[in-house]
């Protein structure tokens, strides 16, 4: 059992980070909650939506709201892998000339990865072992990433000349796909007014470093009954056009369904997700809302889903329904 004083913290210190985010977020309520369920549960999270939604800003404000250390990294066709992880330089010293290794923008709690399909494959998949394992080798020597660690990546859309698409291997390891969609008439006053008074940052920490890993072991210990695990693991399931449990949408319109990494995902962030709504233990609704983000990057298209133009939300949409 989670103690009663564990728990009101956790919740305390949720409603003052969504309280600060809101001094420079106007709108965008659903991305907000998502991206913060992402990083409590421990996960990366890719935002997708065309420039100038705030995707940028929304991330600058989750560093200083968690006062983490924070980086940018702007992907372009010539970004080199060592650019992103360091590299060994040579520094002259009394002794004489030695090899020193020089940390790159990889080294930081929250990164940034601006328009992260501009960049080659070879730099893309720099990002792989940072993001899954928490660590950079460079040179043979394996570095450890200090905890908390996530890598927030944007992309944009719309635009598909000069860009690299991201590997199936690089797409499974974010835990969140987040769609990011234009803000509505009454939130684009707000925004537009908010941005004429200033431009600086005016979120204040909420949250630290330790504060965050407890709230992601609280939310470990949070109870998942077996029925709930059944729905989520055969939501899973039915996403695979051939397994035992593939549902008609997936048999229609799917080549390829989520691996085991998207339940992991689904539990992980449902127990985060029923925490920040103030109860002790996971429900369908949680499992069900949760599905979008998670598996909506996770599932192959065929062609037949492609001629008729059915998103992978549609997709989620029919299994659910099913």
């Amino acid at each position: 059992m989670i103690p009663q004083e564990q728990i009101k913290s956790f919740f305390d210190t949720v409603q003052a980070i969504r309280s600060e985010i809101a001094k420079e977020i106007i709108g965008q309520e659903r991305v907000v909650e998502q991206l913060l369920t992402a990083l409590i549960a421990g996960g990366n999270v890719l935002l997708e939506g065309v420039p100038g939604l705030g995707k940028t800003r929304l991330v600058r404000t989750l560093s200083s709201v968690f006062d983490l250390p924070f980086s940018r990294i702007q992907f372009t066709p010539d970004l080199m892998p060592a650019d992103i992880t360091g590299t060994n330089i040579i520094v002259k010293t009394e002794a004489g000339n030695e090899f020193r290794f020089r940390k790159g923008p990889l080294f930081a709690s929250i990164v940034l990865a601006d328009e992260i399909n501009r960049a080659t494959p070879k730099t893309q998949a720099a990002l792989l072992e940072a993001m899954q394992e928490h660590t950079v080798t460079v040179m043979g020597v394996s570095r450890k990433m200090n905890e908390p660690f996530f890598v927030l990546a944007t992309q944009n859309p719309i635009e598909q000349d000069g860009t690299y698409p991201l590997p199936e291997a690089q797409m499974a390891r974010f835990m969140f796909k987040l769609l990011v969609h234009n803000p509505s008439l009454n939130e684009l006053k707000g925004i537009v007014t908010m941005t004429q008074k200033t431009m600086g940052e005016v979120a204040n920490e909420a949250c630290n470093a330790a504060q965050l890993l407890e709230m992601r072991e609280t939310a470990n210990q949070i109870p998942v009954a077996d029925e709930v695990l059944d729905f989520a693991m055969m939501l899973i399931s039915a996403t695979h056009p051939d397994s035992e449990c593939a549902s008609e949408a997936a048999k229609k319109y799917v080549r390829l369904g989520s691996s085991p990494r998207g339940g992991q995902a689904l539990i992980s962030a449902a127990k985060v997700k029923a925490l920040m709504n103030g109860r002790f233990n996971v429900s369908y609704s949680d499992i069900a809302s949760l599905a979008y983000p998670v598996l909506r990057h996770r599932m192959k298209m065929n062609f037949e889903a492609i001629a008729e133009r059915i998103s992978p939300d549609e997709v989620i949409g029919m299994i659910l329904t099913e």
